[in-house]
């Protein structure tokens, strides 16, 4: 029996393989992330990831479980908004969160704070055990995004909400063909000027381009079995933020 594939970017790789490529490839980039995310977004991914915090409304005595947290950017904002709160910031990328380690806010909020090395397929927490899963520009790398979606409706909470912040698709075709012109030809330069590595890029580039659209990952959040599933867009649907509740 052949081996189920996935793709990586443009190519076509066997399952097994893609978790190891990612690591790889976060691992490459680990210490150039959060200068080239400003790069790539103009700082834009702030004011998503700040919209993000707006709609899910922080409260103090939540756990959350931020997954592919990376260097913890999810993780302070949530602290930093419900006060007495915890999070779990858990990501497959081991250097990505030495890296969030360094960062001030995680001395500020070490009490507060864990880093777990961990695979969205396969969570090392118990069922019914966050009150919010968050997981942004993460889950188009996951080698099976409906698993990642059913690990969240474990380990969540009766009650507890799922947010997810990912690039999605511009729905007027002149200005998708603009981005992708920005994206293919400038990204991955930023990402050789500035962490020596293009390919890294190219490959992010090309992974949000087969990430299901808006509606597709809408049903497939609802097919994981969260309820009072809806999106909104973000600077015209570059990203997306999804939100459901396990009820």
């Amino acid at each position: 029996m052949s081996e189920k594939t996935t793709h990586f970017g443009f190519q076509t790789v066997p399952e097994s393989e893609k978790a190891g490529r990612v690591q790889g490839i976060f691992g490459s980039v680990a210490s150039k992330y959060d200068v080239m995310n400003d790069a790539m977004s103009l700082g834009i991914h702030r004011v998503w990831k700040d919209a993000m915090m707006d709609w899910l409304a922080p409260r103090a005595g939540q756990r959350l479980l931020d997954v592919a947290g990376g260097t913890g950017d999810i993780s302070f904002r949530f602290l930093a908004r419900a006060g007495d709160a915890e999070a779990v910031v858990c990501d497959l990328t081991e250097p990505m969160l030495v890296e969030g380690r360094k960062r001030a806010e995680a001395e500020q909020m070490a009490n507060q704070l864990s880093w777990v090395v961990g695979d969205a397929m396969a969570l090392p927490f118990p069922d019914n055990s966050f009150d919010v899963y968050t997981i942004s520009f993460g889950i188009r790398n996951v080698t099976r995004p409906q698993d990642a979606l059913a690990e969240a409706f474990r380990v969540l909470r009766p009650g507890g909400r799922l947010m997810v912040l990912e690039f999605s698709q511009i729905p007027n075709d002149l200005m998708q063909k603009a981005y992708d012109l920005y994206s293919f030809n400038i990204i991955p330069r930023l990402g050789e000027a500035i962490a020596g590595d293009r390919d890294s890029y190219q490959y992010l580039v090309e992974s949000i381009r087969r990430f299901p659209d808006q509606d597709t990952f809408l049903q497939m959040i609802k097919d994981a079995g969260f309820e009072n599933a809806s999106y909104r867009n973000l600077s015209l649907g570059i990203a997306a933020l999804h939100s459901g509740w396990k009820i």
